[in-house]
């Protein structure tokens, strides 16, 4: 009995969900561990969908890989639990219904942190456990990375002759994640041997339906559709699915109509709805031809052409000044204002805004922003990964575009616990690497899900560099990442040490892209010792700690020290960097502006001794 020659010849309908299933009978940890501790369990789902008219039926080993499985501190139990899940499936089907072996992706809809090394080899040691157990083929479903999906399906079509399936998810109808069209996605798996290319999860029958209108019948590979039961409700903290079973009865006559031949369902789905399915083609034949609806193209228009130049034009072409000046945390603005003014006065290229630093809540920054634009000031704004999911970036970055503002700083952002609402929840849906790479998507015209923004925007990224680290170059090893990730500038955190600098400058010699060399004036010994021993990513010299300490209590005496000290770290940041960052403390704007008038002579000096020589 071969799943292919089937295939040829009839529509075969597959099972549903596993831990929908599971779950509702108080199942809350792995699922896949039942299949060594209760194995009764799973299979009594699994013949519970043979019963309903399944002739395919995949093992319990969705997540049965080194990664997800070590959540659970069940890593070394990949092998029993992935040999246990095809024994059991065996046993119910009889040798009655095709077996298939179930290898989900790694990303999923967020992402890891696991490289591709690890994916590969995690993915390499489950499949070996799923084939020695002789399954009748494998199905490897939920990749919502089509690269992901791409290079396991190289490493099992290089191993094995057994049938594959492949079957992407998507955030939106007809599109994935990377903005590739549906259509093209399914002919590139086909063109790397797999049998069967498909969707699950995520959508409805009728989403996918509308996805597969516009995908032809193909030469090599058939087609695959294992919906959800429908869309997701949301209530007392449990997700579930609401549609009726009956409902997959004329799904399952819609999604042959478009071609397919291997249906099922996913997430939601119960023997029910694949009894439905099983009545909805009985006695159909599969489709032979198909009309395919053409793709719909849609206009993306250019980025807005902006008059000013990016922060890491300026810095490429001459000496550049960046001031934080956060804000406030109350709703007065009347001194922010102010020291705006005598920012820009002083001759700032632009002022940068933290999102939430320390996960303090203070005035929006986009709000902040805002208002320096009215004043004529470029704004940098900070985003963080902490206080919004994905959907919440996303709607974020498309404000800031539409308000023109086109400079952010994209950091993974302090813990909540060290703010003033510690019982408040991180998000963390990504980091900081990840959203680099999300926004400069945004700058092809593509959302974070793949569909189009119809305009592209122009987005200019600076990332955030700690060299206060013991091993500078290891540092710089993750700055690179950040880099290739697309990150056009960077801002280091406050530097007190000439030394370290110069450490700094040899470490990223090689490396083009502007750094912005960070300097935050101290105002007080107390202020000293508190960055030094209580604030991540900031170390002071033991020399700068005992010159504000030598002046405390003086308030006007700590001010003209830590002047002095800023003025010898700017000395040997223009002579390394192009770029400075100030960081204003306390709403200490005097002390930026005295510091900034000390920058611009600097530089006019260095400017006319090279004029002379």
């Amino acid at each position: 009995m071969s799943l292919l020659t089937d295939l040829k010849k009839q529509i075969l309908i597959a099972d549903g969900a596993m831990g929908t299933i599971l779950y509702s009978h108080g199942v809350d940890r792995s699922f896949e561990e039942l299949n060594v501790t209760h194995p009764e369990q799973i299979q009594n789902v699994h013949e519970a969908y043979i019963n309903a008219g399944a002739n395919v039926i995949q093992t319990n080993t969705y997540g049965a890989n080194y990664i997800k499985l070590a959540r659970y501190g069940l890593e070394e139990q990949v092998k029993k639990i992935n040999q246990k899940a095809v024994q059991i499936a065996k046993l119910a089907a009889k040798g009655k219904v095709h077996v298939l072996g179930n290898i989900g992706g790694i990303h999923g809809a967020q992402t890891l942190i696991e490289t591709e090394e690890e994916i590969k080899r995690s993915f390499r040691e489950q499949l070996y456990c799923l084939l020695l157990e002789g399954v009748d083929g494998l199905i490897l479903e939920t990749y919502y990375n089509l690269d992901e999906l791409k290079t396991v399906l190289k490493i099992a079509r290089e191993e094995t002759d057994v049938p594959i399936i492949t079957n992407v998810s998507m955030h939106e109808p007809g599109v994935l994640e990377n903005g590739l069209a549906l259509t093209e996605a399914l002919k590139q798996l086909e063109a790397l041997g797999a049998d069967v290319v498909g969707v699950n999860c995520r959508l409805g029958p009728s989403q996918m339906v509308t996805s597969l209108e516009s995908v032809p019948l193909l030469e090599k590979a058939y087609l695959a559709a294992y919906p959800n039961a429908s869309l997701p409700a949301y209530r007392d903290g449990v997700l579930f699915y609401e549609n009726e079973p009956d409902y997959f009865q004329t799904c399952a006559r819609d999604l042959r109509n478009q071609g397919v031949r291997l249906i099922g369902g996913c997430c939601g789905t119960t023997p029910e709805h694949v009894r439905a399915l099983a009545e909805g083609v009985k006695n159909v034949a599969p489709l032979e031809e198909k009309v395919v609806k053409q793709e719909e193209l849609v206009e993306i228009l250019p980025e807005r052409k902006h008059r000013e130049k990016t922060i890491p034009e300026l810095a490429k072409e001459r000496p550049t000044i960046i001031v934080e000046l956060d804000a406030p945390k109350h709703l007065d603005i009347t001194d922010y204002v102010e020291g705006a003014k005598a920012l820009k006065e002083a001759g700032i290229d632009a002022i940068t805004l933290a999102d939430n630093s320390l996960a303090t809540p203070r005035i929006s920054n986009v709000a902040i922003a805002t208002i320096l634009q009215e004043l004529g000031i470029k704004p940098l704004v900070h985003l963080t990964c902490r206080d919004r999911n994905l959907i919440g970036l996303q709607s974020h970055l498309m404000g800031l575009h539409t308000l023109g503002i086109s400079e952010v700083l994209a950091i993974t952002g302090d813990p909540t616990k060290i703010g003033d609402f510690p019982g408040a929840t991180s998000v963390f849906d990504v980091n900081s690497f990840k959203l680099i790479e999300l926004i400069k998507k945004g700058n092809n015209g593509i959302s974070f899900s793949g569909k189009s923004l119809r305009e592209k925007t122009s987005f200019s990224v600076a990332a955030a560099f700690n060299p206060n680290v013991a091993n500078v170059k290891r540092a710089v090893q993750r700055l690179e990442k950040k880099i290739a990730s697309g990150a056009d500038y960077i801002l280091t955190q406050p530097v007190y040490s000439n030394e370290k600098m110069i450490e700094l400058k040899e470490a990223t010699a090689h490396i083009e892209a502007p750094i912005f060399l960070g300097i935050m004036p101290l105002t007080s010994t107390k202020n000293a010792e508190f960055l030094h021993n209580e604030v991540p990513g900031i170390k002071l010299t033991d020399e700068v700690r005992a010159r504000m300490k030598a002046a405390e209590g003086n308030r006007a005496l700590s001010t003209r020290e830590s002047i002095e000290i800023s003025k010898e770290l700017i000395d040997t940041a223009i002579e390394h960097f192009n770029g400075i960052y100030l960081i204003t403390p306390f709403m200490r704007y005097d002390i930026c502006v005295e510091l900034i008038h000390y920058i611009h002579e600097k530089n006019a000096l260095v400017k006319t001794n090279e004029v002379t020589i």
